[in-house]
């Protein structure tokens, strides 16, 4: 850890002006040159190995939202063109599981890139399909059997990868029905899942009753930190006179007033929500979504800054320090659906997405606060 620490230091040390000048990671240089450091490390990883996990699959597609966020910055079109790329060998289809939303999360990057390029092949699968989702009852319960993952919004994953792809596809196209639907099925899996007393999900219905070692109820750090980062995204896809907007508005500062209680002195949190001691160490693709949707908030003045910046600036900085000299990020919890056990080398896409989708955000509030300390 110290080496990895001292060499991020090192690295961004010619930033540093001396006393009294902006902490160099805030700096816009230092953000995009390590972004463009994670991100690079894990292109040159898809080319020189291969992808780990189909190109498809939801690992891969949360990681494109963090490159497209990343490519739509000045001067960065090589991360837009890899991702056309992978559509088109994709056909841009989504996955087999037609139904499932993970197996539909990369509909969104489809969404951005077409509203980028105007190229109808770009959404013309994926829209098809979202007509067969909104066609459908959705009228099962939520409980976890049956395969109900196949049908519905049933796991709390599933509100980064489900709603996310219908809003940007009705920005995309200009037709409210896709976000009319991702609007009604959040709802339907948060009355299910979300506990209005701790202001966050259980990962899905079997874990609506377990407990950790210190008996507090589990809530798995990553699982929550996709729902953040689906709120966002779906708010950003959500007019400022949608009826629903203030619902998904008030969720947002419920949400983040509790997580900005249980963030850790380091500025990360940990894969246990509330019993970080069971996991003692920090996780990044949770603390990178939730990163990305505390600036997120600031962009859009739906938080006051005197609150949370300082809480922004210090997951930044946990998340900096998580990454090696030549780019991996490490400390990302592996695949799973409940809190695991980090190390400074374990390393997935979607740690790589979150970080990618913060970073953006940050770049963005340097550029109109430059003065934030």
């Amino acid at each position: 850890m110290v080496a990895l620490l001292c060499s991020n230091l090192s690295w961004s040390a010619n930033l540093d002006k001396g006393p009294g000048t902006l902490d160099p990671i805030l700096q816009k240089d230092y953000i995009q040159n390590i972004m463009h450091k994670v991100a690079d490390w894990q292109l040159d990883s898809w080319t020189k190995t291969g992808f780990r996990h189909a190109k498809v699959d939801w690992t891969n597609a949360a990681c494109y939202t963090g490159l497209y966020a990343l490519g739509s910055m000045p001067n960065n079109e090589k991360y837009l063109t890899f991702l056309v790329d992978i559509g088109n060998s994709l056909n841009w289809n989504t996955g087999r599981d037609r139904f499932m939303a993970d197996d539909y999360c990369i509909g969104q990057t489809y969404s951005l890139l077409y509203t980028k390029y105007q190229d109808k092949k770009m959404i013309a699968p994926f829209r098809l399909l979202a007509d067969s989702i909104v066609a459908k009852p959705h009228d099962e319960s939520l409980e976890w059997k049956n395969k109900i993952q196949s049908r519905e919004w049933a796991w709390c994953d599933a509100l980064f990868m489900g709603p996310t792809a219908l809003s940007y596809l009705s920005t995309a196209t200009g037709d409210p029905k896709y976000l009319e639907t991702a609007v009604k099925l959040w709802w339907k899996t948060t009355e299910y899942l979300y506990d209005p007393v701790e202001r966050l999900y259980s990962r899905d219905g079997s874990y609506l009753n377990k407990t950790e070692k210190n008996g507090k109820k589990v809530f798995w750090s990553r699982g929550n930190g996709w729902v953040m980062g689906g709120l966002v995204r779906v708010l950003d896809n959500m007019p400022l006179d949608h009826p629903e907007r203030k619902k998904f508005e008030t969720q947002y500062k419920e949400m983040m007033a509790k997580i900005v209680s249980i963030q850790q002195p380091d500025g990360s949190w940990h894969a246990s929500l509330l019993d970080p001691e069971s996991y003692p160490i920090k996780e990044t693709s949770g603390t990178g979504f939730y990163t990305y949707a505390i600036l997120w908030g600031l962009n859009n003045n739906l938080i006051d800054a005197k609150t949370y910046w300082p809480v922004a600036k210090k997951a930044w900085a946990a998340l900096t320090t998580a990454v090696h000299p030549d780019g991996m990020l490490g400390y990302v919890q592996r695949i799973g659906g409940a809190p695991d056990s980090v190390t400074e080398t374990s390393t997935e896409v979607y740690g790589v997405g979150s970080f990618l989708l913060a970073g953006t955000q940050l770049y963005d509030y340097m550029a109109t606060h430059p003065k934030a300390k």
